[in-house]
């Protein structure tokens, strides 16, 4: 039997008008109702080019005008009514769309898997959650609803027309065939242009945001102009694009109006021909003008509703690729093959034959690992760059999945645990330290709300930082930035954050990197009393990291070489001695620029 082709994937218009409809959706019952309301205003619209004729009638006949008068009247107050509710509901729905999908996107963001997000820079994805989520408001609310009251309003005034006089109609009819065919046309470079103008300011947002992140290094490095240039070759990138859709636009509109145009002056002749005839009355010829030039704004919104539409849809598109994005499974996880096992001598993680690597086709980052963590004590992993020490911390914190082989914590393989039960039982604090923004007793509270504010000064004994908290004048209070708190109390209250829920297994990616002496041996005394407990992983790079470390890992090339302890391994490993030569050299070059920049101030 011949295999079945898999089913062709939609065109991607259909699945960004899917995206646009998901936001529209929960809300359809208030669209609907807008949708009445338009129906209402336009019908009063609609009616008051009848009444204006009846008014003219009855002067041509000297018949009495109150009654026409009070209808356009009741015309203009209704229609005034209905507009004013329309647009209070039009923008409290523009405004909905506009948090559910950032509610939606940022949830989906914050779930993606380490690496999962690729290349997109995060000042990329902020432009996504904050400038494209905009252009999807008008787009999904608005223009739905002025392109259905256009489309009532010209197709109401054709019908009203045709019962005027069909001649004229016939005239405005193919006037009205031109101009949709030209919008036709214009569709696609129209679409093409907003999209890539919003593909600029993403990339714009990304290399800003690098720069910013950077700045001292930027400004170090004299490369102002450099960057300068990175960033608004972007803007002008999107300058030059948003101006192709202007021109568009603009030729799109003025084809319009030449052809609108064009179209009354044609009725005004035909209809005083028409008239002279005997065929038309002179209040028909001017209710029929009334209908054709309430069909102008129509035409001109629809051309701009396509406009619009093209920029929501090249937004939706991008909010797509969002929420295409694979998440972490956090749900609950098969019952477990294996029972905990929890004893004094079994190691609390165990690697076995771990194979993994960052992408299909990536180069593999470790090659068949085998290792036990100790259930208590400080263990060290050395080893050059690329040696697969941080993939080792994905792997435990599962940012990563195994190619092959198990990790198991307890016994149990890592994928029988509920992620959020993994993460609460194993912590995690980065190189680079980043503290969430916010205030100083935020940061603290992150993953423990509930602790007590004894607690929080007990680990800031412990990191050495609670008599600076008491200089500052909001004291737990302080809102963190640069301007108040240094590099190494950052990696402090970062510890200290790691401190407070007594973690059971602690991975330090080298907590004490920018420390002085005195803190250091305080960092040191606390990751002992951890240690004392449970299980203190480091990735070490510095040399008092690796000779206090109850055990050393030393991995090379994807693999674990060698294990023992630091006077074991400088007889047994060639490597170590290497590496504890590099690291006895970079301890004392940080330690001079550390005692150079106290001198200096």
């Amino acid at each position: 039997m011949a295999a079945t082709s898999p089913p062709e994937k939609p065109p991607k218009r259909f699945s960004n008008l899917r995206v646009l409809w998901s936001f529209v959706r929960p809300h359809r019952w208030t669209l609907l109702t807008a949708f009445v309301l338009t129906a209402i205003t336009t019908g009063t619209t609609l009616a008051t080019p009848m009444a204006t004729k009846g008014i003219l009638d009855g002067l041509a006949d000297d018949s009495p005008l109150a009654r026409s008068i009070w209808i356009l009247v009741g015309l203009l107050a209704i229609g005034s009514v209905v507009g004013w509710i329309r647009l209070i509901m039009l923008g409290r729905l523009a405004e909905q769309i506009v948090l559910d999908a950032r509610v939606g996107m940022v949830e989906r963001l914050l779930h993606v898997p380490i690496g999962g997000l690729g290349r997109r820079s995060p000042g990329e994805l902020v432009t996504r959650v904050t400038s494209d989520t905009l252009l999807l408001r008008e787009a999904a609310s608005s223009t739905a609803l002025e392109f259905f009251g256009a489309v009532v309003m010209v197709v109401g005034s054709l019908a009203l027309m045709a019962s005027l006089d069909w001649v004229l109609l016939l005239v405005m009819f193919v006037t009205i065939v031109v101009i949709a065919g030209v919008i036709g046309l214009v569709m696609r470079p129209l679409a093409a242009a907003q999209r890539e103008a919003q593909a600029a300011i993403g990339r714009l947002g990304g290399v800003l945001e690098g720069a910013m992140r950077a700045i001292r290094t930027v400004k170090a490095s004299r490369a102002e102009r450099w960057e300068s240039d990175r960033i608004l070759d972007e803007a002008r990138e999107s300058f030059r694009q948003r101006m192709r859709a202007v021109r568009i636009e603009a030729l799109t509109w003025t084809l319009t109006g030449v052809g609108f145009q064009g179209a009354i002056l044609a009725i005004l002749g035909v209809g005083a021909w028409r008239v002279s005839l005997g065929e038309l009355t002179v209040s028909g010829l001017v209710a029929f003008l009334l209908y054709a030039f309430l069909i102008v704004d129509p035409m001109t919104q629809l051309s701009q509703s396509v406009s619009l539409l093209q920029s929501g849809l090249a937004a939706a598109s991008r909010i797509r690729e969002i929420h295409e994005l694979p998440v972490e499974d956090t749900r609950a996880v098969p019952a477990r093959s294996l029972a905990p096992v929890t004893g004094g001598a079994s190691p609390v993680l165990a690697f076995h034959d771990v194979h993994a690597r960052y992408g299909p086709g990536a180069p593999r980052a470790l090659n068949g690992v085998r290792l036990d963590i100790a259930r208590r004590g400080h263990t060290a992993i050395v080893g050059p760059s690329g040696a697969g020490k941080t993939t080792m911390f994905s792997l435990m914190l599962r940012f990563l999945e195994a190619e092959n082989g198990v990790i198991s914590l307890d016994g149990v393989p890592l994928d029988q645990y509920v992620l959020a039960d993994l993460r609460e039982r194993i912590v995690y604090v980065e190189q680079d330290t980043p503290l969430v923004s916010g205030t100083l007793r935020q940061n603290l509270l992150y993953t423990h709300p509930d602790t007590d504010e004894e607690a929080l000064w007990a680990v800031l004994r412990d990191v050495r930082l609670d008599d600076r908290v008491r200089t500052l004048e909001q004291g737990l209070d302080t809102p963190l930035d640069g301007s108040v708190i240094s590099g190494g109390e950052r990696q402090r209250i970062a510890l200290a954050r790691a401190l407070v829920g007594e973690p059971e297994i602690l991975l330090l990616d080298e907590a004490t990197a920018q420390l002085d002496g005195l803190t250091e041996t305080a960092i040191h005394d606390a990751v002992e009393r951890v240690a004392a407990r449970g299980a203190v992983i480091t990735i070490a790079h510095r040399l008092s990291t690796v000779v206090d470390a109850d055990q050393i890992l030393v991995m090379e090339d994807g693999l674990c070489r060698a294990t023992g302890t630091h006077d074991e391994l400088l007889v047994t490993d060639d490597l170590y001695r290497d590496l504890v030569a590099a690291l006895r050299i970079a301890t004392i070059t940080q330690d001079r620029e550390k005692e150079d920049s106290a001198v200096t101030g």
